[in-house]
């Protein structure tokens, strides 16, 4: 499974640990939000649809910042936008700590969905030019267990914090405590370079790319379908995770050390997950793992949701559904990568994977503003299942890429097919 990181150089094993360290880091520092979200909701009289608001505002700014800064890495480099990202989200996640309102914190989550987004984009790409497709879903799969490990740590710095303070300040020292590993990160990235790929190009005028290239003719089929599968795969994902803690707390009944529990199952199951999508992208194709994550996705979020089952039951079914919602995400990294060119491909990620984003933003609002009428779970339920056949639907439309390298250096003239590379070769 992780046979890969062997056979890497020191500039790929640099760029991963790069990417994987600003993933987890961003884990952490947006999870955090869904596990304080039941304490705001008491000490601020916070309505379900005013959270709810809270989560989408944030994913509309991250979708933004996603693509963006996609289009930033194709014109500046995949690291500078990298360096960036980092610095202005664990800012916000400070500064969020200090706000003492609604409003304050709408704004500062804004800022702190601003560079989420422009972590992945940068991230995803920098890695997958930097590895060759024989281990290319595996490398993103691992980053993307970054996902997993920083909810893990959220979830560990909740449960220590919450017993040792009162609510009222547990939650803002969560936030302070919550950039502290960004200076690990910062220190990381300074010894990564953009890939050989980028740099070529880059040297020859090819980074000048519109921010609307993705959408002219020859390209416009397969950045529809992404952002379909994009809308799928994160529509699912946020309307089952922002209220995931609040469901468990308020529909269920559990404590603080109870709900941490079954979060706990349902992270390391995700973990596994992400790891297993990458491995199985690169065996079966990306496509067919695509597609049997989002239909196992689509049959846990009935049973857990919509079956009546007990408590226990509710913990044990919690693996399943965090190991099958982890593999649709961990897929995207390489079949987007492999759709475009390298002059747009930041462009064509960033906008692929967050447009999903853009119009799942309002998810968690639905699913907020609706759970005083239909319930949370079946709310949930709802938004979850229908974005998860969307997936299924979009994956079914796109090209298999996973016999595709990456385009080479250019060595004519910059709108000239590039030679490909042999299967499994490292740029």
């Amino acid at each position: 499974m992780f046979a890969w990181y062997r056979d890497t150089g020191t500039p790929q094993k640099r760029a991963f640990w790069a990417a994987f360290g600003g993933w987890t880091l961003e884990a952490a520092d947006a999870q955090m939000f869904g596990l304080v979200l039941p304490t705001l909701l008491v000490t601020w009289h916070l309505s379900t649809g005013a959270a709810g608001t809270l989560a989408s505002v944030t994913l509309l700014f991250t979708a933004v910042g996603g693509w963006l800064a996609g289009w930033a890495s194709d014109r500046y480099g995949r690291v500078r936008v990298l360096r960036w990202t980092i610095v202005v989200y664990s800012v916000a996640t400070v500064l969020i700590g200090f706000t003492a309102g609604y409003s304050q914190l709408m704004v500062l989550r804004s800022v702190q969905g601003f560079g989420f987004g422009g972590e992945w984009a940068a991230g995803a790409v920098l890695v997958s030019e930097y590895m060759g497709t024989r281990h290319r879903g595996r490398a993103l799969g691992a980053v993307q267990s970054g996902w997993a490990l920083g909810w893990g740590l959220a979830l560990a710095t909740y449960t220590v914090l919450f017993s040792l303070f009162p609510e009222d300040w547990a939650w803002r020292v969560m936030f302070w405590l919550g950039a502290l590993p960004a200076v690990l990160v910062v220190v990381i990235r300074r010894n990564v370079t953009d890939p050989p790929l980028y740099r070529q190009r880059a040297a020859r005028g090819g980074n000048r790319v519109s921010l609307l290239r993705i959408f002219k003719p020859d390209l416009l089929r397969v950045t529809l379908l992404g952002a379909l599968l994009g809308l799928g795969s994160h529509g699912g994902y946020y309307a089952l995770t922002t209220f995931l803690p609040t469901y468990l707390r308020t529909t269920h009944g559990l404590s603080v050390l109870e709900t941490s529990g079954y979060l706990a199952a349902f992270i390391a199951a995700s973990f596994f997950g992400y790891v297993t999508s990458g491995v199985l992208a690169d065996r079966i194709g990306r496509r067919r793992n695509i597609m049997f994550f989002a239909v196992m996705c689509l049959a846990s979020v009935v049973t857990y949701l919509f079956l009546p089952i007990s408590d226990t039951q509710m913990f044990f079914l919690g693996m399943p559904l965090g190991f099958f919602s982890a593999g649709i995400p961990a897929g995207l990294g390489s079949i987007f990568a492999e759709l475009y060119p390298t002059a747009m491909r930041g462009t064509g990620q960033g906008f692929c994977y967050n447009f999903g984003r853009i119009v799942a933003a309002a998810f968690p609002a639905f699913v907020g503003f609706l759970s005083d009428r239909l319930g949370m779970g079946t709310s949930i339920g709802l938004f979850a299942g229908s974005a998860y056949g969307l997936a299924v639907i979009a994956v079914a439309l796109l090209p298999e890429t996973s016999d595709r390298e990456l385009d080479t250096p250019v060595t004519g003239a910059d709108d000239a097919p590039a030679p490909s590379l042999p299967k499994g070769t490292t740029v």
